[in-house]
Formats: C-alpha cells, structure tokens, sequence
C-alpha cells in the first residue's frame, strides 16, 4: 500500500494498546475530528509527520520549545547530561544551578521545589497552601486549568459563589466539596466568595494569563482585587505560571501584571521539553515542606539530571538581552496579521498575544472569562484549523487552546501562516 496514509495506520494501532489512541486526550483531534499526525521529527519551526509531510509548529510541545526544536546550546548540554547517567535518585549540583536560576529570575520565590510535571506541581503547591494556612478550601476559576489532581478536575457550583462538582468520574464529589469555582475576571463574585468563606480559605489559584481557554487576561484590577483579598483574609495567593512562565516574559505573568503572588507554580520552559516543573515562594512557607516540614511532598525522578541539564541550558539562552523583545515582535507580526488578514475577507476575528504565547477567537471583540469563549463557532474553528494542517500548518487542535511562537520561527514561516489563514477566510465566505 505505497499511498496508505502513515497517519492512519499508526492511530489503528494504538488505538488498540492505548485508551483513545493517545496519551494526552487533546492529542486525539476529537474537538477538531480527523485523523491525529504522528510526529516522527522536529528541527527548528518545524516538525515532519508520519508521511514525512512538513508543519509550521504552533504548538511547541505546547510551550516549553520556546528556542525551537533542537536547539545546538540545549542539544549539547543534554548530550553531555547523558553520557554522566540517566538518573541517580541521589542529590546533584545541577538540581541547585536549576532552582539558583530559577530564583533569580522570579523575585517572589525564595526557595523553590523541583518536580516532574504540572500537574504535580499544581497538586503539591495546593497541598502546601492548606498545610501552611491550616484551612481547607481553595478558590479555581471556571477556564483555568491546573493539571489534572482531583481537587483541580471540578466545575462551577449551581450557584453564586457555591462549592464546585467534578467533572471527572472517579472524583468523589468529597473531594470537590472544598473547592469554589467563580468566573474568571469577576471581581463581585470574587469579593462575595471571601466575603462568605473568607477565613476558610487556604488559597486562590489562577493562571495570571489563562492559556486552556484558549488565551484570556485576567484584568489588572481583577488581579490586584484577588492580591488585595487574599492578603486581607489571609489565604494564599498561587498563580499557575506553568503555562506563562517563561513564556510571556523573563518574569512570567506576575511580572507582566506587576502582582507579587505567595507560591508560583512552574514548568513547561523550564524543563525546555524534558519532564520538569516547580513550585516555590517564600522560605517562611517552602519550609514547611517535608524533610524540614510537616507536609509530604516527594519524587523519585524530580531534580532529574538529564531534564535540569535541558532547563538551564533553556534559561541561559532566553536571559540573553532583547530575546523577549524579539519573541515578542514575532508573536506580534503574527497577530496582527492574522487579523488583517481576517478584516480583510470580512471574518469576525481578534487575538492577543504576550511574549511568545497567543490566541484567537471568531469574534470581534475579546472574551474576558469561559462563558464568553464558549461562544465561539466551532464549526469555523474546525474549518480554520483543518485548512491550515493541509497548507502546512499546525495550531493547536482544539480552540480552547492557546498557541506558542519560538525563537526558530521566521518572517517566511509567519508570512506563510497568514497568507494560509487569508486563503481559508476568503473560500468561507459566502459568494
């Protein structure tokens, strides 16, 4: 079979050995439908699929590729990493070189913890919180994503400021009943749930910059208010800068809002593709972590020699001076072209973009919370996104997420991402 697509015949098989074929859900292009491509290697912007067709990659392992695929700086330390062992499960001094770089670059964290993944940062920071303040309850809000722990894997409430229901099966509602979910930049809400369980609350987690509803900013004064509040009634204040760290500046999301958060929770670039994240803040609170602490926290394959060794050579290059101002011009151009290009074939359409991170909606104005994204026409997202996998361009396979520009991308690559984009607004259009 010389034509059978290479696509095809891997999801077959595994979908036979793996749930839904895929070890991430979004992978499966069930939002999208098709065929998921199967990625066999990636060099710079780009990556070649099963049938060695080539992608404008958007996605950037979503997120951490922040320098390209295959950077020579990052490529030679994990070489190097590697040929001195794979894992000790014993201390190393890289995993100190990670957390000083680290610390230095995000003023609010005095010690940091390394980890494997977001979502057990996520789950270790919340842990901490509860431990550290002696309370229960946490504060989410509806579009913010926070890995998938069971306390975080939970929807709004039937009410006003009403504990949340899982949205998982195999989450007791038990374990939710402790978690008030509100709408993300509603300051009434936000300010009538503290004014309730105000001395109950252990934390309020958000991601500053929200990245999995697609890209969406908290306002300055609803950021300040959940600052103000927390300070106020005593909770902690945890921004899940997974996402943003790294990504939208030097200093993440609190240094673009100029909001000092209690814990910060990392990953994604600072693992520059490899399995890593963090969570840090104060050394008052980083210590009431176990071994100096009473609350448990531990990792077998967390301060991995080969991952910190691919993080801090990624630290290195993205602290050189005007590589944000760089990123950021790219991310613009690409921006702004798309929105000429969708103004000019008549498309409602509007994106924002910071750093290096970025998002889209078919709308003419941007949303400020879930509600307002769940407004999107998916049928045209579906369409757009299709179209540009033909041309050679990959987005993020579902609309509920937001894209990522790299260091690799070129002016050509940009150039040729919008021209696709105006070619499928103009053959929507009705004639």
């Amino acid at each position: 079979m010389p034509n059978a697509d290479q696509n095809d015949i891997l999801f077959e098989r595994a979908r036979a050995v793996i749930p839904g074929g895929v070890n991430s859900p979004v992978r499966a292009f069930k939002a999208v439908g098709g065929t998921p491509r199967f990625i066999r290697r990636a060099e710079g912007a780009y990556f070649w699929d099963a049938n060695d067709k080539r992608y404008i990659d958007y996605i950037g392992s979503w997120g951490p590729m922040i320098l390209g695929h295959g950077h020579p700086a990052v490529v030679e330390a994990v070489q190097k990493a590697v040929l001195e062992g794979f894992s000790y499960g014993a201390p190393t001094e890289r995993e100190i070189e990670l957390a000083e770089a680290i610390l230095a670059l995000v003023p609010s964290m005095e010690m940091v913890r390394l980890v494997s993944s977001g979502t057990e940062a996520a789950m270790s920071a919340l842990r901490l919180a509860r431990g550290a303040t002696g309370r229960k309850h946490i504060i989410k809000f509806e579009g913010c994503y926070h890995g998938h722990a069971d306390a975080l894997l939970v929807k709004a409430g039937s009410g006003l400021a009403t504990f949340g229901h899982p949205t998982s099966a195999g989450v007791p509602p038990e374990v939710t009943q402790h978690t008030l979910v509100l709408e993300y930049n509603n300051i009434a809400q936000l300010e009538e749930a503290f004014a309730l369980h105000g001395n109950d609350i252990a934390c309020l987690m958000i991601e500053a910059i929200a990245g999995n509803m697609n890209f969406v900013r908290a306002t300055p004064e609803f950021a300040a208010r959940c600052r103000a509040l927390c300070t106020q009634h005593g909770a902690l204040l945890v921004f899940d800068e997974v996402m943003t760290g790294f990504r939208v500046g030097l200093h993440g999301a609190q240094g673009v809002l100029g909001i000092t958060p209690d814990l910060t929770v990392l990953g994604k670039v600072i693992g520059g593709g490899m399995p890593l994240a963090a969570f840090g803040g104060p050394r008052a609170i980083m210590e009431q972590l176990a071994p100096l602490g009473p609350v448990y926290q531990a990792g077998t394959l967390s301060g991995n020699p080969v991952a910190t060794a691919c993080g801090l050579a990624t630290l290195k290059e993205i602290a050189r001076p005007g590589f944000y101002e760089a990123l950021s011009k790219k991310t613009r151009s690409l921006v702004d072209g798309l929105k000429a290009a969708a103004a000019a074939e008549g498309q409602p359409f509007n994106a924002d973009s910071e750093g290096g991170m970025f998002g889209f909606f078919l709308m003419n104005e941007l949303p400020q919370n879930y509600a307002k994204v769940m407004t999107t026409d998916n049928a045209k997202f579906n369409a757009l996104f299709h179209g540009l996998l033909d041309r050679g361009v990959y987005i993020a396979p579902a609309l509920y997420e937001a894209g990522f520009v790299s260091a690799a991308h070129s002016d050509e690559d940009i150039a040729a991402t919008v021209e696709a984009a105006r070619q499928i607004f103009k053959a929507s259009q009705p004639r």
